[in-house]
């Protein structure tokens, strides 16, 4: 028996509309057993006890990216996210894995949920390190941040609300700007913002990764530091969507999606830039929001906006999914970054901070390293009114 749900399995009545948008169908290897219409019949033969959990079945459900461009495309609402979540938590329950996969999934679950550690490490890797840790060294980012937060951010003005804002793991030790960002836009359209430093990692990379049990005590205790708060406001997609399917008590909200929901009170400066907007998987297809994001950066006058093609394609980094399959992520890295260079945008976007790292990566190996930023961020410039070549000059690539 598993806990792979039966009536949930029932849903998907084999269309294959979803096969065309799915990165490991589609761009990567065209074999039915690695789209989400193949995983689900190897599902149904785990529950029916005619498939068995073989490193070759492992292999197909390791493969998938988690990335929800299925719940977009499937004309029958299968909820493959819940589908895959059970299956990966089963898989971990019960599949004995290799040496290398056990030392790489210890030592990643053993650091980036925890800031300081993650500090560290990125701070003494090395350009090179061998074998299942070589990813890590491959990905490392550039550049540093050491932004750091007041507990509470006063609103400009009126108060409006009060809300919780979730500082990150990869995002508070990586992205710590964009948290600044976010709480001084927020503050300037009557927030008053409560970041409590001691706040831990909120669970989603466990649970996308087959912990579950893990990730959901995670989202509990993150839910209890913000009791007296109205929302929690998210500024990375992936967490977002985990804390929102956790069924917390207050209500959880992605920045892009809050600011498109307020009248906006503080004043827009121009920012005449050409940015490309890249959708995060989890913001678009998990948590359904494409519009809020481009309302914002709408907003901003004299901002060009300009879409890559392949919007609905996963850019390959997905959680760990860069780091424990680096071959196929490497390939939608490089696929992703070519779409985005092809805009001739000045500037790169994307509301998920594995996306900035993923992205930029390959546009840098690509020989055209772009400007990588939030799009809060880009307000938060139009709100301070800072100029184009100032904001372009210090941002990370």
């Amino acid at each position: 028996m598993t806990d792979i749900s039966r009536e949930l399995l029932d849903d998907c009545v084999h269309c294959g509309f979803c096969l065309p948008t799915c990165p490991t169908y589609g761009p990567l290897w065209q074999e039915e057993m690695d789209s989400p219409r193949g995983r689900i019949l190897l599902m149904d033969g785990l529950v029916e006890g005619t498939v068995e959990l073989s490193p070759t079945t492992v292999q197909h459900f390791d493969r998938c990216l988690g990335c929800m461009a299925c719940l977009t495309s499937c004309p029958s609402g299968v909820r493959y996210d819940r589908l895959i979540e059970q299956t990966r938590a089963y898989v971990e329950e019960n599949h004995e894995r290799s040496d290398d996969e056990r030392l790489l999934r210890a030592l990643l679950f053993a650091t980036v949920p925890y800031p300081r550690r993650l500090r560290l490490a990125l701070a003494l890797a090395p350009p090179r390190l061998p074998g299942p840790l070589a990813p890590f060294a491959a990905l490392k980012p550039p550049w540093r941040s050491v932004q750091r937060l007041p507990e509470v951010t006063p609103a400009v003005g009126r108060k409006r609300l009060r809300v919780g804002l979730l500082l990150g793991c990869v995002q508070r030790v990586v992205f710590g700007d964009v948290n600044a960002a976010t709480a001084r836009v927020l503050a300037a359209e009557g927030c008053e913002v409560v970041a409590p430093p001691a706040q831990r990692c909120c669970g989603a990379l466990h649970l996308h990764a087959g912990r579950r049990d893990d990730g959901r005590r995670r989202a509990d205790r993150l839910a209890a530091r913000f009791r007296d708060v109205d929302a929690i406001v998210v500024n990375a997609a992936g967490c977002g969507s985990h804390l929102k399917e956790a069924g917390l008590p207050v209500r959880v909200v992605d920045v892009n999606e809050l600011l498109a929901e307020l009248d906006p009170w503080a004043k827009r400066h121009e920012l005449p830039v050409r940015i490309a907007y890249q959708d995060a998987c989890h913001l678009g297809h998990a948590q359904g929001i494409r519009d809020a994001p481009r309302e914002v950066l709408r907003s901003v006058p004299g901002l060009e906006l300009v879409e890559p093609a392949e919007q609905a394609i996963c850019c390959g980094s997905a959680g760990i999914y860069n780091l424990v399959q680096p071959v196929a992520a490497a390939e939608l890295g490089e696929r992703k970054a070519a779409n985005v260079a092809a805009t001739g945008a000045e500037v790169y976007t994307s509301a998920n901070p594995g996306c900035l790292v993923q992205v930029s990566t390959y546009l840098r190996r690509s020989g055209g390293p772009l400007p990588a930023l939030h799009p809060v961020e880009l307000l938060d410039a139009s709100l301070r009114g800072i100029a184009v070549d100032k904001l372009v000059a210090s941002a990370r690539r």
